[in-house]
């Protein structure tokens, strides 16, 4: 795997860990502005709102730019954003700050799927993917651990210093490593002294023609099995706290160790899926999908018998980011490498986590117990492996008219 790689995943992780280690930062966060819970709770749901739209926009915006030029530009900007959290001197700023770091959270994942697949030989693509979102899975298991351990010990501010600290390693890594041809056709001379590294076609610069790729039924059933596997998944996640002290007798003090437990799931399942998605993708992602769906279903009966639920978290994180990036390769591929529909994908993950985490919700307040959402989540996905099932069916097809010679 080549070092732009490595660079890559340093800026997912700290992408990630912005992510994430917010939510074991609130309380100071709210005490030291002298906000209430709902309105540090923003410092969250701003930051996800921020995803959805910057992942389109951004993209958008920089259509015709360089795209390592593109990355440069969005760390530096993740850069700023963090930079303001760290100084901020009132609440407003340090929403500024947060809104400004997740800006570039969607197109940095889009455009870097992009970047990371040029850097390999076609046929190792997707594990190329899955090494840069080993970043983001990484800074799931710590995020919040971290920004806990950091804040207690030295304030939460010195935990935005940090993320700060490693994204302008990053920055500097993506702009050292990452050769310039990355995420479009190489030169002849530069694509004989890579190793093992195929060209592939030259990706859409332009906006009209990255809107073109949204033609494409292949590219709309992927987005959907997106966001709907996202959203069965988060729709479980979102209330796993609930359902371990509610339902499976864990104390509050274990939800740390239970919450790592999945997070090095999604690191197992991230590494596995990329593997398994260069084999034979549309097989890997049915079985990943089905695989989930089965784990939350089995979740939801098992969830009263402790080790058993210990088991399925981690089997949770495992089977649902199996699919993530067999999922990135293939919407790019049926957009012939348009970064715009690989920003998409992102903010449709983002979409299904929110219609997951409403569902789960509204099954809570009717009554039907903390396991609700395990079963919701199940259903929602088993309607992803439908998509998924009809999408892969319909590019069999595809090929195998293209195959038939012309008389």
């Amino acid at each position: 795997m080549p070092s732009g790689l490595i660079a890559l995943a340093l800026g997912g992780f700290g992408i990630g860990l912005t992510e994430f280690l917010i939510a074991g930062l609130l309380p100071q966060v709210a005490s030291s502005f002298a906000v209430s819970e709902a309105a540090a709770g923003w410092l969250i749901s701003g930051y996800a709102l921020s995803v959805a739209v910057g992942a389109i926009a951004l993209t958008a915006a920089t259509a015709r730019l360089p795209r390592k030029h593109i990355l440069v530009g969005l760390v530096a900007l993740f850069v700023i954003g963090n930079l303001l959290s760290a100084v901020a001197p009132n609440y407003q700023v340090m929403l500024l700050g947060r809104i400004v770091a997740a800006l570039c959270h969607g197109s940095f994942f889009g455009i870097g799927s992009l970047v990371a697949r040029s850097l390999v030989a076609p046929e190792k693509k997707s594990q190329a993917v899955a090494v840069m979102f080993a970043g983001l899975t990484v800074a799931n298991v710590l995020g919040v651990p971290f920004g806990a351990l950091v804040g207690e010990r030295w304030g939460w501010r010195a935990a935005f210093w940090a993320v700060t600290a490693i994204g302008l390693l990053a920055l500097a890594g993506i702009a050292a490593l990452v050769p310039s041809w990355a995420g479009r056709v190489r030169p002849a001379a530069e694509a004989g002294r890579a190793t093992g590294a195929g060209a592939e076609r030259i990706p859409p610069s332009g906006l009209a023609q990255q809107l073109r790729a949204f033609r494409s039924w292949q590219v709309w059933l992927t987005l959907v099995a997106t966001a709907l596997s996202y959203g069965g998944m988060f729709g479980a996640f979102s209330y796993i706290a609930y359902t371990f002290t509610e339902v499976s007798g864990f104390a509050s003090e274990d939800l740390a160790w239970l919450l790592m437990v999945y997070g090095v799931g999604l690191v197992v399942g991230n590494l596995v899926g990329g593997r398994a998605a260069d084999r034979d993708r549309d097989r890997a992602l049915v079985l990943a999908l089905l695989g989930l769906a089965l784990t939350l279903a089995l979740f939801g009966l098992l969830a009263e018998r402790g080790t058993a639920s210990v088991v399925l978290v981690f089997l949770m994180g495992v089977t649902g980011f199996a699919s993530v990036p067999g999922m990135i390769t293939r919407v790019t591929d049926f957009a012939h490498g348009a970064a715009l529909a690989a920003s998409a994908n992102v903010s449709a993950s983002n979409v299904g986590n929110a219609l997951g985490a409403w569902l789960g919700g509204v099954a809570i307040s009717a009554g039907l117990g903390y396991t609700a959402p395990l079963y919701v989540g199940a259903g929602i996905v088993l309607m992803s492996v439908a998509v998924m099932v009809v999408a892969a069916q319909r590019a069999r097809s595809s090929q195998a008219v293209d195959r038939v010679p012309a008389r």
